[in-house]
């Protein structure tokens, strides 16, 4: 926290909300803190860094292979908001992999509108029970990515259709199969298709 203060005088920035704890209860405390002004700030954050403070106990820590043991995030619960499945369409990827996504009706969910959200594949489609027309909870995984979490059935009218994956690729028209044992829906021949198709 000094070489922080110290930074600043230099006209470096630093980051505007930090705070010095000495004991658990004090760490605690400022994480809540943190989560209860953080929606104030000009820019997203999903979470708070922990370090410890002195160098020599950072020397102590070490380190793993992949990350300092005197440092560590700790995250907030991901945001979440309602909204309705407009349709849902299939992507293709370059490989023929078919991916149904979620058109969703618009909703300002941790600094962007959301408007589509990924149902990954079939199987969950069946396991979230998603129609079209269905209210859905969302929220962004990593405050990134849009995530379908569940249908909110209360909000269900009868109106809502199933979603029923298509038996053509609707890039090349080529037949759509899905192996036995696999969870990916793909066009038969493949990636080279598509890149003529394309």
């Amino acid at each position: 926290d000094e070489m922080l203060a110290w930074l600043k005088t230099l006209g470096f920035k630093t980051p505007e909300w930090t705070r010095h704890c000495k004991s658990a209860d004090e760490l605690v405390a400022a994480i809540d803190e943190l989560d209860k002004i953080r929606k104030k700030f000009p820019y997203e954050t999903d979470g708070a860094v922990i370090k410890l403070n002195s160098y020599a106990q950072r020397e102590r820590a070490g380190f793993t292979s992949k990350a300092p043991r005197w440092a560590i995030a700790y995250k907030y619960p991901a945001r979440q908001a309602s909204t309705r499945v407009n349709d849902i369409f299939v992507s293709v990827g370059r490989t023929g992999a078919i991916t149904p996504v979620a058109m969703l009706e618009p909703v300002f969910l941790a600094g962007t509108t959301v408007s589509r959200a990924t149902l990954h594949n079939e199987d969950e489609i069946k396991r979230l029970g998603v129609k079209i027309g269905d209210w859905v909870m969302i929220e962004k995984s990593g405050e990134i990515i849009p995530k379908v979490l569940k249908v909110v059935e209360s909000k269900r009218t009868g109106a809502e259709k199933k979603f029923r994956m298509p038996k053509k690729c609707p890039v090349c028209g080529g037949v759509i199969s899905r192996p036995e044992g696999e969870v990916v829906v793909a066009e038969l021949h493949g990636s080279s298709e598509h890149r003529r198709a394309r």
